[in-house]
């Protein structure tokens, strides 16, 4: 079973992202669970939000203590939470951040795995327009972590965007997600 942390603040879609990449596993046939933890519900508010996924049905029901992939949304959460906490000796951190790896590897004494980093919020605010990492932070996801192709988080993004808001941002979101899976550093 592949097990993702995501952390991220309240409003920056990261129960999003980890629903889509859940959802794109399970129309390739994936048994999937996708769930978020949230503390004090409120705009700006750190959380966290898991994603499973296994060719078998997954049994447990609790919240991902060892996680072969973190996803750090909100570079910030870098100072106040420990992302790291139960990661896999070979696993991989995941940061938003326009750091390079090994500067994030220092910051935070990480010495196992890989770490990898993408500046997600530069790249939102490049395609849409507002700071909105999570869909290029799925790009970024297949890039370290192949889980389900780049074609399939760009169907999802389109099953589930083109109503709701438009084409324009529909596209929008799908260049974030091909430029992060392009401009990802791994170290």
């Amino acid at each position: 079973m592949l097990e993702v942390r995501w952390h991220g603040r309240g409003g920056q879609g990261a129960k999003t992202a980890a629903q889509f990449l859940a959802e794109a596993a399970l129309e390739l046939g994936k048994q999937i669970q996708s769930f978020p933890e949230y503390g004090p519900e409120r705009a700006g508010a750190p959380i966290r939000t898991y994603t499973r996924i296994d060719d078998k049905p997954i049994t447990i029901h609790c919240s991902v203590k060892e996680p072969e992939v973190v996803v750090v949304i909100d570079p910030t959460l870098l100072n106040t939470v420990d992302v790291t906490e139960g990661l896999k000796e070979d696993g991989i951190l995941l940061v938003n951040s326009a750091e390079e790896p090994k500067v994030i590897r220092e910051k935070l004494k990480f010495n196992k795995g890989k770490v990898a980093t993408v500046d997600a919020t530069k790249i939102s605010l490049e395609t849409l327009g507002i700071p909105m990492p999570n869909t290029p932070m799925l790009g970024a996801l297949e890039k370290v972590k192949p889980l389900v192709s780049i074609d399939k988080l760009i169907d999802k993004i389109k099953a589930k965007f083109l109503k709701k808001i438009g084409e324009e941002k529909t596209n929008a979101n799908i260049e974030g997600i091909k430029r992060a899976y392009e401009e990802t550093k791994i170290g």
